[in-house]
């Protein structure tokens, strides 16, 4: 007996080679050693004799020389798609919630009967025309493309498909002219949101105006993971799989005091009847976004509004970078913007300084001081501060 990746195989005309089933699928499959590379095949066939009447005429290809493995890929996208489901739900953090849902609805539907070998650059391009048909965006469709050539990526990895697959797939290049949402809430917008939130909501949406965390890096938050004696929060598992370590500012901390605990309950944000942690907040969201009468914002835009606050009170992208967690500088450039208020008052200042009459050069800057009660300057922290309230 042998296992390959957690399947049975049973030996057949030699090592490495043979008949085996598999979990998800009726059939016999072939492992197939041939020139330093394996192969798996389906038989097409839940019939053990028929199976190894196809599996002997392969191995006798292989002696003749008549067996080119680029030809013999009949392994479906679903049937592909089966096993890369169990590997990605352990592997990707982000899988269950975007990646999963995106090929259950768009890429099965499209290229689930297919064999992996069928899949060529034409193909590809008229999916892309179909989910432009269908109103996607721009963004959208680059992301679903960008899934596609992961999943092919892993079936080549695997030997479950030649390297030219990928490479015709890789010849669809992604739509331009995207224009990455960059949407941001004022001041006064950040109040009116937290008074519409519900009492469960409101520390979750501080919490992400204070630290720029990600929604799962909030609803997955622990007590383990907050140093208050330091006045950190430390997350180990992020997205990019960094290590990132949050200041605590003094509003952060004195939400962070007032929120009871439970022993028994590890999670700083937990639903009180499941004892768990939310899942999600979306409609308790929407609902304090409608109330607020903020349209066009989702919870990530929470962080666009942590990250565009920070520059606009003059931090340096570098800094901006490491608090978000940013794996390249690219990502973080998208900041580099003033809102037009900002960007006019830097022109007035500017305006000034060079036509006074005083000798003296001036600094050009940007006045960020707010005198609205409510909000607090921690000049040790490049922190905004939004009270609580009642």
């Amino acid at each position: 007996m042998l296992y390959w990746e957690g399947f049975h195989i049973r030996k057949g005309g030699g090592d490495n080679m043979g008949l085996y089933r598999r979990k998800d699928s009726t059939n016999w499959w072939m492992v197939i050693r041939h020139q330093g590379r394996t192969f798996h095949y389906s038989t097409g066939t839940p019939d053990r004799k028929v199976a190894e009447k196809i599996y002997e005429t392969v191995k006798a290809k292989i002696i003749l020389n008549q067996w080119f493995p680029e030809n013999q890929n009949n392994i479906t996208f679903s049937e592909f798609f089966n096993q890369y489901d169990s590997y990605a739900r352990s592997r990707i953090r982000s899988y269950v919630r975007s990646v999963y849902p995106a090929i259950r609805k768009w890429l099965l539907p499209y290229f689930g009967k297919l064999n992996l070998s069928e899949i060529d650059t034409k193909i590809v391009d008229s999916f892309q025309s179909y989910l432009i048909s269908k109103g996607l965006s721009a963004a959208s469709v680059n992301k679903y493309l960008t899934i596609l050539k992961a999943m092919l990526s892993k079936a080549v990895h695997w030997n479950m498909c030649p390297d030219s697959i990928l490479s015709k797939v890789r010849k669809v290049k992604p739509l331009k002219n995207v224009n990455k949402r960059l949407r941001y809430l004022s001041k006064e917008e950040c109040f009116s949101l937290i008074n519409a939130c519900a009492k469960h909501l409101k520390p979750i949406v501080l919490t992400a105006l204070l630290t720029g965390m990600r929604k799962s890096e909030i609803l997955n938050l622990t007590w383990q993971q907050i140093d208050l004696k330091h006045g950190y929060i430390l997350l180990d598992k992020t997205k990019n799989n960094n290590r990132r370590e949050i200041p605590i500012s003094k509003e952060l901390k004195k939400l962070l005091f007032n929120i009871p605990r439970n022993p028994e309950i590890p999670y700083v944000f937990y639903n009180p009847e499941t004892k768990k942690p939310y899942t999600d907040v979306k409609t308790a969201f929407k609902n304090a976004c409608k109330k607020a009468g903020i349209k066009d914002f989702h919870f990530h835009d929470l962080r666009h509004t942590f990250a565009s606050h920070l520059v606009m009170n003059n931090t340096g992208l570098a800094v901006v970078k490491e608090l978000l967690g940013h794996k390249d500088i690219k990502m973080t450039m998208r900041y580099s913007h003033l809102s037009p208020e900002y960007k006019v008052r830097a022109i007035s200042n500017l305006e000034n300084t060079l036509f006074s009459k005083d000798e003296k050069p001036s600094t050009v800057t940007i006045p960020l001081t707010v005198d609205k009660e409510g909000l607090t300057e921690d000049t040790k922290n490049v922190y905004y501060s939004i009270s609580l309230g009642d």
